[in-house]
């Protein structure tokens, strides 16, 4: 049985305003997609934010934005992986995706990685049919970006852990993290209404009943989490809220883009707020991943190391192993910390943008 946790508001947050706004955001999205004349839905890029873009990457990625905008706002080149479920999936839905030429992304006989994930990936860009949700009946497998896997092993959950996925929504860090290893408790949090269900929905369509009790879905303002649960939790996930590059190039509404591009300066300070939160969560000895789908350096490693400036408990975590044992499959920046990974989409190896940073709490 699902626990969900209701706080009452904060101060000065309005939850009915905040759903209002998604659900808006949300028609937006849909009127994203036009048909062109050959009867395919075809994206049309925001100008307003390829031109801000354009001023901020070019500066901070210089030759490789080129490469990097050329993938991001081509979506026919991009690629998406398909985790498969081990608590339910058939060999049929297996060999499928080995005749269409995919392949595992993490091959056991040749990883370096624990073998814990089937996911199959292919170099051509392709889309695999998406399963809707059914209620009562679990599915064979997630669509997802395969950048988003290296957070899950960047944690490195033991089995047994408490571990928080403190900005859970959609799911598919929390459906990775169960299959990782067999935690003694898994919270997936996620604030905003709508996408708390979004949440529900997932986890309820890949976590058998036999594994119920290990989870706990909450509402939770994850800034407020660390005052309410301090010390609770071995490992933390912080995929924060972030200026989602690929998203935002697709904005439908320019005067919409125009705002959130206005108010992107105050993400970092949100960022701030949720990583100190997960900070005060870690017992001493924990640690946590922070992690974002942009390529803004203020939202990544100036987050990162203002945290590192301002808070004596942590110290960062040599991570770099996990680009070199996966520079096959994915394109890795290069001018990075050893705490820090920047995975940068190009052709054939399509996955990110997403940035990833490991911290110890001492």
């Amino acid at each position: 049985m699902w626990l969900l946790r209701r706080p009452g508001p904060l101060p000065g947050i309005n939850p009915r305003a905040a759903a209002r706004q998604l659900r808006k955001s949300h028609s937006s999205a849909l009127q994203e997609l036009k048909t062109n004349s050959g009867g395919k839905l075809q994206k049309q890029i925001c100008q307003v934010v390829l031109s801000h873009f354009e001023k901020q990457y070019s500066k901070e990625l210089g030759e490789l934005w080129n490469s990097v905008r050329r993938v991001l706002t081509m979506p026919q080149f991009w690629q998406y992986a398909v985790l498969l479920n081990p608590f339910h999936f058939s060999s049929e839905v297996e060999n499928d995706l080995l005749s269409k030429g995919y392949r595992l992304l993490f091959p056991e006989s040749s990883s370096c990685f624990r073998p814990s994930f089937k996911c199959y990936i292919t170099s051509a860009p392709d889309r695999f049919p998406a399963q809707k949700h059914r209620a009562g009946r679990l599915k064979e497998y997630y669509l997802l970006n395969a950048a988003s896997i290296l957070a899950v092993l960047a944690l490195d959950i033991e089995n047994g852990e408490k571990v928080l996925d403190m900005c859970a929504a959609p799911g598919g860090k929390s459906i990775a993290t169960l299959q990782y290893a067999c935690p003694g408790l898994l919270q997936s949090n996620e604030y905003d209404n709508l996408r708390s269900n979004w949440l529900r929905n997932t986890l309820e369509s890949f976590i058998p009943e036999s594994l119920m009790n290990l989870v706990i879905i909450s509402q939770l303002d994850g800034r407020q989490i660390g005052n309410l649960q301090p010390e609770r939790f071995d490992k933390v996930l912080v995929d924060a809220p972030c200026s989602n590059d690929r998203s935002w190039l697709f904005s439908s509404d320019s005067q919409q883009a125009t705002l959130r591009l206005a108010q992107r300066k105050k993400l970092s300070a949100v960022q701030i707020q949720l990583l100190r939160s997960a900070i005060k969560a870690l017992h001493p000895g924990g640690s946590l991943v922070y992690s974002t789908c942009t390529l803004s350096k203020a939202e990544n490693s100036d987050v990162i190391t203002h945290i590192l400036d301002t808070c004596s408990n942590v110290l960062p975590v040599d991570i770099s192993i996990i680009a070199r044992s996966a520079s096959r499959e994915f394109a890795f920046a290069s001018d990075v910390q050893q705490h820090e990974l920047l995975i940068l989409p190009e052709m054939g190896r399509a996955w990110g943008p997403m940035y990833i940073s490991k911290l110890k709490k001492v």
